[in-house]
């Protein structure tokens, strides 16, 4: 599944440049510098402004989160309206490729993912999710923010563009654009006095409609956590519209999570004391 974005300024500049020259070299060697000179900087304008970032989270703490457990309410909405009153959610992720959430009072119904594969556990047993649902949950999983500040920013392959200041709602940002080999393009949204992510965007193709679809999320209400800057609040939105809104009650880091629970076929029971399963 491609990702699509408009490209920014600074992409379509760059990606006109590069045209122009496979088509017809410039006439003089310095032509060809200015080019190279102005990418160059741009590209460390973006670098500088993701170090910066990660550094605002926790530097180094950051970096090191090898799981999470988290707990909260989740609301969901349907074309921007309220679908429920919300419900209770224990969530536990191993990085960089396990997830269970665990949703009801009782937390006698759970999703558990890892690797390509995801679940629905209940008192029935598990049985796989279904295939769009699977798709969406991979395809926010690889285009997350951990993913591109942990994993996408030490690839090589991917482009980095500054685009300069801009508006994340209304809040005053810096954003950044970052494009891989596949062309899937996401823009971050930095505040721009505390350098922290607040929005997250990108675009992509549904392979059955070919119609394309925007997905953004915002982050807010941060708190330091274990020396980690830490989102509460969490929004996502489809194509303009409100989808899911999170609220954190806890969280905890490196906590060693117990395997069993990402293993959908384990009889992991999350009410029985640590050691009994």
């Amino acid at each position: 599944m491609c990702l699509w974005r408009e490209p920014s300024a600074a992409a379509q500049a760059a990606a006109q440049a590069s045209s122009q020259s496979a088509a017809s070299p410039p006439s003089t060697p310095g032509a060809t510098q200015n080019v190279l000179g102005n990418d160059q900087e741009n590209a460390r304008k973006a670098r500088a402004l993701l170090d910066q970032a990660i550094k605002a989270l926790g530097g180094q703490a950051y970096l090191d989160i090898h799981d999470l457990q988290e707990q909260g309410r989740t609301y969901s909405f349907y074309h921007g309206r309220p679908s429920s009153n919300g419900v209770f959610f224990w969530r536990f992720v191993e990085f960089p490729d396990k997830e269970r959430f665990e949703v009801t009072p009782q937390r006698d119904v759970a999703y558990v993912y890892a690797g390509n594969k995801g679940y629905e556990v209940t008192y029935k047993g598990p049985r796989e999710v279904e295939k769009k649902d699977l798709e969406d949950y991979l395809r926010h999983r690889r285009l997350s923010l951990e993913a591109m500040l942990r994993i996408w920013i030490n690839d090589p392959s991917v482009a980095l563009f500054y685009d300069g200041d801009a508006l994340a709602g209304s809040l005053a940002a810096q954003k950044v654009t970052l494009i891989n080999a596949k062309n899937e393009a996401v823009s971050l949204y930095f505040d721009a006095d505390t350098h922290l992510p607040i929005r997250k965007s990108y675009s992509w193709r549904d392979p059955v409609d070919k119609q394309r679809n925007l997905e953004e999320e915002s982050y807010d209400n941060y708190r330091p956590v274990q020396g980690i800057m830490t989102p509460y609040g969490f929004t996502r939105y489809y194509n303009g519209d409100m989808q899911t809104e999170r609220f954190i009650n806890s969280i905890n880091f490196n906590q060693s999570l117990n395997p069993a629970m990402f293993d959908p076929n384990s009889g992991y029971n999350p009410n029985k004391q640590p050691g009994k399963h």
